[in-house]
């Protein structure tokens, strides 16, 4: 069984690489190709996945190539995981954004936007290329804007496009973990897009556990999402939120923190980046593979350091840490697809009428039954108010990004930047498009 990862030079592959190889892994993938365009990360991360593999009882064999059309044929499933535009994109898309006012993050508002604008058509040229080399094969997402580039990729792959984001696994974890309940044991409501949902309902034995964590200080503090933005706020939606929401409730501070910070998170990633490939490049490969576990602590314990003082930027806790791990879900994923253990996940999906007043078309994240035969949206608790009011204005926002790409339309891609809730003026929004023209190339050549 072939696995081919898009952006396999990337910093999280030897995780994936690692589940895969272990013994007690549940699924068996024979081949692990890693496709990029970047030669010396590619090599960099080959150096460190060739001194894992004696130590894994059933590491996959490993090929590396920069074809794309080589890397997809043949494939079982296709793990997309590009950045384009590159670190420095991410800069742009960040410090843009704050030079007016406005919040600057990769994922979420103008930056994810722009992202967006440029990682779309290569998307839909990737999904075009496994339609017509591997149609049997699945397509999971994980590049993003996620529950955007799925959507993109989903007119060309339909069903067989499937996004994923570890974020809604782990706070999944920590609710249970605080409801003193095991995984395997809770039943769940969970809705939302993607950097944008809430876990409205923990059952356990059909009893909701949710209020009993949301009244507990105690269980609250284990939860990092409660202690990112507030137990007060928390228990006043009578919800546990995604971290990212935290961009939309205290979208000020956060502004405020990152623009008064001494560099952005993409500035921050891209000074650690450079020193371990440029360290790799010349080192051994014990060494590579020690400067990359330090690189990757550095990173996992610094995540989203923005939204907390600054007393408490390195607080997160270990098991906030091991809760997340894209690998995990992935490898969850493809098991279940390959019709291993089934299994209910968090996924990107097409709502197709599950959220009323949103469109079908739109890609939601929600509770899914996966197995053999594909994959089972569950059908959610009606959306209401001020949850549904911001699903509904953020996809709208990215559907006319969407179609502003698709027909290189800039006027749509105004409008998009315009009407998302993170932007606050048409004129800020006309500011941040030609902003992301003049300094991202891949932002201008969407609509040139």
């Amino acid at each position: 069984m072939k696995l081919t990862v898009i952006g396999g030079g990337g910093f999280r592959i030897p995780q994936l690489y690692a589940a895969l190889g272990r013994d007690d892994a549940p699924l068996r993938i024979t081949e692990l190709h890693l496709y990029d365009v970047d030669r010396t990360r590619l090599d960099t991360i080959r150096k460190i996945l060739e001194y894992l593999a004696p130590s894994l009882t059933q590491a996959p064999a490993l090929s590396f190539g920069i074809d794309l059309d080589a890397a997809v044929t043949g494939a079982d499933f296709i793990f997309s995981a590009m950045r384009i535009g590159g670190i420095d994109g991410r800069i742009a898309d960040e410090r843009t954004a704050l030079e007016l006012g406005v919040l600057g993050q990769e994922t979420v508002g103008p930056g994810g936007l722009a992202y967006a604008m440029r990682t779309l058509p290569v998307a839909t040229r990737l999904a075009e290329r496994v339609r017509a080399l591997a149609p049997t094969a699945w397509l999971i997402n994980f590049t993003n804007p996620a529950g955007l580039v799925t959507e993109a990729m989903r007119r060309v792959l339909g069903d067989r496009v499937i996004g994923i984001c570890d974020t809604p696994i782990g706070l999944m974890h920590r609710a249970t973990r605080a409801a003193g309940a095991l995984p395997q044991d809770v039943d769940f409501d969970y809705v939302g897009l993607n950097h944008l949902g809430w876990l409205r309902r923990l059952s356990v034995n059909g009893v909701d556990k949710l209020p009993e964590v949301l009244a507990s200080d105690t269980a609250l503090e284990g939860i990092e999402e409660a202690r990112l933005l507030g137990f007060d706020w928390v228990r006043s939606l009578g919800a546990l939120p995604n971290e990212y929401l935290y961009y939309y409730y205290f979208t000020r501070e956060a502004t405020a923190r990152i623009s008064t910070g001494a560099e952005t998170r993409g500035e921050f990633l891209k000074r650690q980046q450079e020193r371990f490939y440029t360290a790799g490049v010349g080192a051994g490969p014990a060494e590579t593979f020690e400067l990359w576990q330090d690189t990757l602590r550095e990173r996992e314990f610094s995540y989203m350091a923005e939204g907390r003082a600054e007393a408490d930027r390195d607080a997160r806790l270990t098991e906030d840490v091991e809760d997340g791990g894209y690998q995990k879900v992935a490898l969850q994923l493809i098991t279940a697809l390959a019709g291993g253990t089934p299994a209910v996940m968090i996924l990107n999906v097409a709502n197709a009428g599950n959220v009323a007043g949103l469109p079908d078309d739109a890609v939601i994240e929600v509770p899914c039954r996966v197995d053999a035969s594909g994959v089972h949206p569950q059908q959610v608790a009606p959306v209401a108010g001020d949850m549904l009011g911001l699903m509904r204005q953020v996809k709208a926002s990215e559907q006319l990004t969407l179609e502003a790409t698709l027909t290189r339309n800039s006027e749509l891609a105004w409008r998009g930047l315009a009407v998302h809730p993170l932007v606050d003026s048409v004129a800020v929004a006309r500011k941040l498009l030609d902003g992301y023209r003049e300094r991202i190339p891949g932002v201008a050549a969407a609509f040139d």
